[in-house]
C-alpha cells in the first residue's frame, strides 16, 4: 500500500484528489493539509511515501514544503501539482527536491501512475513543462531582485519596497532597474507580471 498525503489550499480540489486516489486499490490518503506548515506537520505525523504538494498555498507555499521535507521526511517522495503549468516553478521544484511535477488538468491516470512511478523512484515530469522549461532557460533574476519584484508587484512605490525590504530606496531602484532590463520591461509592475508568469517569483 502507498500511503499518500494530499496538500492544498482549495478544499473541494483537496478534497476530489483524495477521494480520486482512495478509489485505488493499492493507494491510501493518510493525511490531507491546506498550507505549507501544515503539510510538514502531517507528513511527520503520517510519514507518507509519497506527498502530493500544491506549489501555491498559505503558510509557507509547497516549494518551501518541498525543501522541509527533502530536509526533515527524505524518505517521502515528493510530487507538486499545480494549476499554473510555469517553467520556473519546475526547476525551482527541482531544485527544492521535488520527484515529479503534473499540472491539475492532467487526467486523473496520469497523476495516479505519477503516484506510483514516484513511488518506485522514477522521476516524473509533465513534457509540455519540461520542454517549455528547456526553451525559456532559467531565471536571470538574484535572489534580492525577486525580492523586490515582490514586495512592488500590487504596485507598491520604491519606497513603500524599501521600508518592506529594510533597504534604502536608491538600492531598491537599482535592482529594479536591472530586474526590468533583464526581463525586457517597460514598468516595475510589468517586470513582476513577467517574472510571475514564467514562476521565478
Amino acid at each position: 500500500m502507498i500511503r499518500v498525503l494530499v496538500a492544498d489550499d482549495q478544499a473541494l480540489v483537496r478534497g476530489a484528489l483524495a477521494a480520486m486516489l482512495d478509489l485505488e486499490s493499492d493507494l491510501e490518503v493518510v493525511a490531507q493539509a491546506a498550507s505549507g506548515e501544515e503539510a510538514l506537520t502531517e507528513g511527520l505525523r503520517a510519514r507518507p511515501d509519497v506527498a502530493l504538494l500544491d506549489v501555491q498555498m498559505p503558510g509557507g507555499d509547497g516549494l518551501r514544503a518541498a525543501e522541509l521535507f527533502d530536509e526533515r521526511l527524505p524518505e517521502c517522495r515528493v510530487i507538486m501539482c499545480t494549476t499554473f503549468g510555469r517553467p520556473g516553478y519546475l526547476t525551482r521544484a527541482m531544485a527544492a527536491g521535488a520527484n515529479g511535477f503534473v499540472v491539475k488538468d492532467a487526467p486523473p491516470e496520469h497523476l495516479i501512475d505519477t503516484v506510483r512511478r514516484v513511488y518506485r523512484g522514477l522521476r516524473v515530469i509533465d513534457p509540455q513543462l519540461a520542454t517549455e522549461s528547456l526553451t525559456s532557460g532559467p531565471s536571470p533574476l538574484t535572489e534580492r531582485e525577486r525580492d523586490v519584484l515582490r514586495a512592488v508587484a500590487d504596485g507598491a512605490t520604491a519606497a513603500a519596497a524599501a521600508r518592506r525590504l529594510c533597504l534604502s530606496s536608491g538600492t531598491v531602484r537599482n535592482h529594479l532597474s536591472a530586474a526590468m532590463g533583464k526581463l525586457d520591461a517597460r514598468t516595475r509592475v510589468e517586470a513582476a507580471r513577467i517574472a510571475e508568469e514564467r514562476g521565478w517569483l
